[in-house]
């Protein structure tokens, strides 16, 4: 728990307890008041001024057990009913001005901490019950009319009760409000590590393919007699590919991911056409927004690593109209399963992501088609 709510949490409590001090101290002063005028024997106000400091000194721990959750009625409960209805057994006998009736209010206590163990329903039918059985005790002591009575001792139970479902709602929702926002944090996290797991398949996986096929044509090379220069070019493009690579991977920790369209064509088309792979493209993509040529771009980049990586494409068309990205390509009879692959699931949740639609798939021509539409 953040240190903040703990506070909270600490803060509500020993308000609590202090207010039941408080009415500890009350009961205490009325027993005594009315011992001292002689209205009850000695033994009769240690009794009840026993129930009565033994049901506020449950009312702590009463509150804790039901803090957090709404627990089953416990034996510590049970027990403050008991020592409350014997706090009103032994009221004063007659009436002698303010206090006689004060000691109902114990009841009410004890309701308040019981409406935390039970649901609603039952809450109000113990309420109504309490409310009823008080008044009785009450009215034969301060022989005032009924009804003016039980108003008052209703208003009382209201009133106590609902302060300490209130007092514990309260907590509630401040832990609520803290466990959300720790959520949100733990999602922002997970959010972030699927981002950056994402750009690094989709920067890395394309840069590494070219490197990977330029490396090996330079392996070739180097073998035939008198192709050391071309060796030495694609050695050359290796070499730039990978500090490219680096460069992209430093920005994919930075979270600057940006990627240029007319670029990233380009480059496709030259790693194709290394590959041995006629590239066809047409593009129109002067009203595009730079949000949506990025997205493309992304679009583009995965849809030839896949291209490079799983197929023996011969031939690759790219087609780009109003944010609408079409690639096709000719080599769908060697590709394992390409629509499982990490980076395709990663580019269909970028685009949804932005408001964008993804698929990728053979079609009956017999090719293999992606096609990406996003906002214009």
């Amino acid at each position: 728990m953040a240190g903040q709510a703990r506070t909270a949490r600490n803060l509500l409590i020993y308000w609590m307890d202090g207010v039941a001090a408080l009415l500890a101290l009350a009961f205490v002063g009325m027993v005594l008041t009315v011992a001292v005028a002689g209205k009850i024997s000695v033994p009769q106000a240690l009794a009840a001024g026993g129930c009565l400091l033994g049901v506020c000194g449950l009312f702590p721990f009463l509150l804790r057990e039901a803090f957090d959750t709404r627990p089953a009625p416990s034996v510590r409960l049970m027990a403050a009913g008991l020592l409350s209805a014997g706090a009103v057994a032994l009221l004063p006998p007659v009436s002698a001005g303010t206090g006689d009736g004060m000691w109902a209010m114990v009841t009410f206590l004890w309701l308040s901490a019981a409406v935390l163990y039970l649901r609603a329903w039952a809450a109000v039918c113990t309420g109504a019950v309490v409310v009823v059985l008080t008044t009785a005790a009450v009215v034969p002591i301060t022989r005032q009319p009924w009804q003016p009575v039980l108003l008052l001792q209703a208003l009382t139970a209201v009133v106590m009760a609902g302060g300490v479902w209130l007092w514990r709602w309260l907590w509630w929702t401040i832990r609520d409000a803290y466990d959300g926002k720790e959520a949100k944090a733990s999602l922002a996290v997970a959010e972030e590590r699927l981002r950056f797991a994402r750009d690094l398949h989709d920067l890395l996986g394309h840069s590494l393919s070219v490197i990977s096929l330029k490396s090996e044509l330079a392996a070739k090379l180097a073998t035939r007699a008198g192709a050391e220069g071309n060796a030495a070019r694609e050695m050359a493009d290796v070499r730039r590919l990978a500090a490219e690579a680096l460069a992209e991977v430093q920005l994919a920790v930075d979270g600057y991911r940006t990627l240029d369209l007319e670029e990233e064509l380009h480059g496709v088309r030259a790693a194709l056409e290394a590959a041995g792979a006629r590239c066809e493209i047409d593009a129109a993509t002067a009203g595009l927004s730079p949000a949506a040529r990025a997205l493309l771009a992304w679009a583009v980049r995965e849809g030839a690593t896949n291209v490079l990586k799983h197929s023996a494409a011969t031939r690759c068309s790219i087609t780009i109209r109003d944010g609408a990205l079409e690639m096709r390509n000719d080599g769908v009879h060697v590709v394992g399963d390409p629509g499982d692959g990490s980076g395709l699931r990663g580019l269909a949740e970028r685009m949804a992501a932005a408001g964008g639609t993804f698929a990728a798939g053979p079609d009956p021509a017999g090719e293999f088609v992606l096609k990406a539409v996003v906002r214009a």
